[in-house]
């Protein structure tokens, strides 16, 4: 008879250990996809800045190298003109 109860109180210690690991690989899991899922937005937002970082060093380059570039720039971006020139600006 105490030895059955020492076997149930055994089986009973090992399902209580085999059901408190199986929640905690649970929750373990579920981080784990989380973090995956934060990862991949973290590389999208990356490749972006990446790529827009490319384009400003492109234009940077262009800046320092190209008057003609600046020029335009300048014209666009403050409106400025030559001396003989009218500028016409149509409201969109």
């Amino acid at each position: 008879m105490v030895r059955r109860v020492i076997i149930f109180f055994y089986i009973l210690l090992f399902v209580g250990v085999a059901v408190g690991s199986a929640g905690f690989l649970w929750q373990a899991r579920g981080e784990y996809v989380r973090m995956k899922e934060i990862e991949e937005s973290s590389r999208a937002r990356l490749a972006l800045a990446e790529e827009r970082l490319r384009e400003q060093r492109r234009t940077l380059e262009r800046m320092r190298n190209d008057p003609g570039f600046v020029e335009m720039v300048i014209r666009r971006r403050l409106g400025y003109a030559k001396p003989d020139e009218v500028i016409f600006r149509f409201e969109q």
